[in-house]
């Protein structure tokens, strides 16, 4: 087991960390009941449906308890549901009930589902649906019924995307704060191997910025999710520009990430003779006090005007000439691989990309 994973395992255990994810999975859970509840009133009382089982479960499918709550993701997952549902209907009417029907009619919707390029988890529950049809007894309402309920359930799942939206700007506060400090973390790792010539702390470092790959990858969805929402919701239309701003970051922390493993891998490699280098731990340090502001510019975007500050300071140091005069090779190149890390960050912070460069010294 690896140590990453070793890690999120003993965090699943943790009474605290799952007190946390109930409290934040509570925007999501609301939703969920809202928007089935609804779908089995409307079905019931407007339409008259005695038992709308399937208002319900469409509904509660297409929504999902996941991360992805991106309206075309719930839009997708509806019209497979509801297609699973008429198919099994369909089946109904022509070859009755039975052993091969049910086998017929599943094998029939996989293909079909998988033909209109649904996602397997949208696949296996379409043909959920239509297993559901097949078994249930006809409902009052009719052979059809059951398709109605399914589109009922689809549209009050789509209606609470928009009107009952989770809270995806703060969860992916969260996410980005969690990458952010991980980012921080594996900075100054990188930075205590350099200053002490500690090969271990280096190690340290390349494997927590390994690590984060999962973290990037669920701020990468979540984000994405919350930007789409907004493009839909009243409510949270007026957060799109703070959206579209963090989508930015994250395309530059994402790449920083990147280019500070290989830096961690460099570290490795330098600090085997033992020669402590405190010029690049202390450049490396200033980088790690940049990303600790931008993490907190996640929640307060007037930070993002002194890291961008910050960062055009750095930019102007970043002389391996200077910075190491007398250092090997591998020891100038970290101060070369930092001047990457320093550009993503100012780019993602609202620098343009041609000042920032500018900002650098010449290489000769």
């Amino acid at each position: 087991m690896s140590a990453g994973r070793g890690r999120r395992v003993l965090a699943s255990a943790d009474p605290r960390a799952a007190i946390r994810r109930s409290f934040e999975a509570i925007p999501a859970a609301a939703q969920l009941a809202i928007a089935a509840t609804a779908s089995y009133a409307f079905a019931h009382v407007v339409v008259g449906h005695q038992v709308p089982l399937l208002a319900i479960t469409v509904c509660l499918s297409s929504l999902g308890f996941v991360r992805d709550a991106r309206p075309k993701r719930v839009v997708e997952t509806a019209v497979g549901l509801s297609i699973g549902v008429a198919l099994a209907e369909a089946m109904l009417l022509a070859a009755g009930r039975g052993v091969w029907q049910i086998s017929v009619a599943l094998f029939v919707t996989l293909l079909i589902a998988r033909l209109l390029n649904a996602p397997p988890p949208v696949a296996v529950a379409a043909t959920a649906q239509s297993a559901i049809v097949l078994l249930i007894q006809l409902p009052a309402g009719g052979t059809w019924a059951r398709s109605v309920d399914g589109f009922i359930g689809g549209a009050i799942a789509l209606l609470a995307t928009a009107l009952v939206p989770r809270d995806p700007r703060r969860a992916a506060q969260r996410d980005g704060s969690r990458v952010l400090t991980g980012l921080r973390r594996g900075i100054d790792d990188a930075a205590r191997a350099l200053r002490t010539a500690d090969r271990p702390a280096a190690s340290a470092a390349l494997a927590g910025l390994r690590d984060l790959q999962p973290a990037i990858a669920d701020w990468t969805t979540t984000l994405d999710s919350a930007i789409a929402i907004a493009r839909v919701s009243p409510f949270l239309h007026r957060r799109l520009p703070e959206l579209v701003a963090q989508r930015r970051l994250l395309d530059g922390v994402e790449l920083a990430v990147r280019s500070m493993r290989t830096i961690a891998r460099r570290a490795e490699a330098v600090t085997a003779d033992a020669v402590p280098r405190p010029q690049l731990a202390e450049l490396l340090q200033a980088v790690g006090s940049v990303v600790a502001l931008l993490a907190r510019s996640l929640r307060d975007p007037t930070l993002l005007a002194p890291a961008r500050d910050d960062l055009q300071l750095i930019a102007r140091r970043l002389d391996p000439r200077e910075i190491t005069p007398e250092a090997s090779v591998t020891a100038s190149i970290i101060t070369v691989l930092i001047r990457p890390v320093v550009v993503d960050l100012a780019v993602a912070a609202g620098v343009p990309a041609d000042e920032i460069r500018a900002a650098l010294p010449t290489l000769s």
